[in-house]
């Protein structure tokens, strides 16, 4: 059975019941790790949400507290899932306390806040693995491996998209990822983030780029009560939106690749587009999150009218043969978490690092403040 590995989760949203599943999950998808994750205690500041996250998926305890799970010898490692806001507090106490660390990205505000986080992970000597789940998709590995095998040829230019309608609605809340102080900058920080780590994990670091945002809904209802979602608050108090719901950038990378990212959490009849494109000299790969299973492929020497054929992934490609025994079997979002949990606690149980980092997000960081520099001064900015 292995050895048990006490572990917490820090806010219950939809996200920290993701990880809980995905904790749940690990010993059927991944039976040879050598560690087993045993829930000990679930932490939310909302009265009554962890102890039903507790009896409903078998916490030993509840808190309102988070300080509380630091200070608990019992966990040896934590997810925390709660407020982009409240990331760097919580994330440098619980590296600080000597716990491993399971963070949701944009991991903080600022990349000062991600670099913050990763320079306790370090000083502290624990593992910390960031929740970019997009490049756990079977297909989106296999890119990556086909990229650098020269498949395409020399990589030209990438377009990568992430389009969404969770706050397209007038009367969404004015919840806390409106505000600026609490939600950072909006779309960036959201999707905007995955985009760029996507970008850097295909093609590689990125030397530049010049970037526009936009707010289109200027004014949204405060909410009467704690939310939790996007829900809706029809008739309560205005407020301003203060942080974008719309970026588009131009990218330029080291390699001398160019890429287009964009990112709408206000598209209406988009939900979850999420995919990419990229184009080499001798052909190209593409990807849509909703076929997760499917990889676009354009390759060979015909350069005009070269077809493109749709690659069904199977058990040879990325983790897919933990999931599904053939290919074209549907993998979905939750799947993506369990691959991530497996990072994690492969990572722990290893003294190695797998799956994307601390580093990762402050490089992801980095780069979105560097969108949000450029489209307020309307410039190209250096990232070299």
């Amino acid at each position: 059975m292995g050895n048990t590995l006490g572990v917490a989760v820090v806010g219950f949203g939809w996200m920290g019941r993701v990880h809980t599943q995905a904790y749940g999950r690990l010993p059927h998808h991944f039976p040879e790790l050598p560690v087993r994750p045993e829930l000990v205690v679930v932490a939310d500041e909302v009265p009554g949400r962890a102890e039903e996250a507790a009896g409903r998926y078998g916490f030993a305890s509840a808190t309102r507290d988070w300080r509380e799970v630091a200070a608990d010898p019992r966990v040896a490692a934590v997810s925390v899932t709660a407020p982009n806001f409240l990331h760097r507090e919580i994330g440098v106490a619980m590296a600080e306390a000597g716990k491993h660390l399971w963070i949701e990205k944009p991991v903080g505000l600022t990349a000062e806040d991600a670099r913050a986080v990763s320079d306790a992970v370090r000083a502290a000597g624990v593992q910390g693995t960031v929740g970019f789940n997009y490049r756990n998709a079977p297909a989106v590995e296999t890119a990556r491996r086909m990229v650098a095998a020269g498949d395409i040829g020399t990589v030209t230019h990438v377009r990568i998209r992430l389009f969404s309608d969770y706050a397209a609605h007038p009367d969404g809340a004015l919840t806390w990822r409106y505000e600026r102080r609490r939600g950072g900058s909006g779309v960036l920080g959201d999707l905007a983030s995955h985009g760029v780590d996507l970008a850097r994990f295909l093609l590689g670091e990125i030397a530049s780029l010049t970037a526009d945002t936009a707010v289109f809904v200027p004014e949204r209802a405060r909410p009467a009560g704690a939310t939790a979602g996007h829900t809706r608050a029809a008739g309560g108090a205005p407020g301003p939106v203060e942080n974008d719901d719309y970026v588009s950038c131009l990218l330029r990378f080291a390699s001398g690749a160019r890429g287009v990212l964009e990112a709408s959490r206000v598209s209406v009849g988009e939900q979850n587009a999420y995919g990419f494109e990229v184009h080499g000299t001798t052909g190209a790969l593409f990807w849509d999150y909703r076929r997760m299973g499917e990889l676009g492929v354009s390759r060979g020497t015909a350069y005009q009218d070269q077809p493109v054929s749709t690659v069904y992934v199977g058990p040879g490609h990325g983790e897919y043969a933990a999931f599904q025994p053939g290919a074209a079997n549907s993998m979905g979002y939750d799947d993506l978490k369990v691959i991530e949990a497996h990072h994690f606690l492969r990572s722990v149980s290893e003294g190695t690092p797998y799956g994307p980092t601390l580093a990762d997000a402050v490089a992801s960081a980095t780069v979105l403040d560097a969108m949000t520099r450029s489209a307020r001064r309307r410039t190209w900015v250096d990232l070299r």
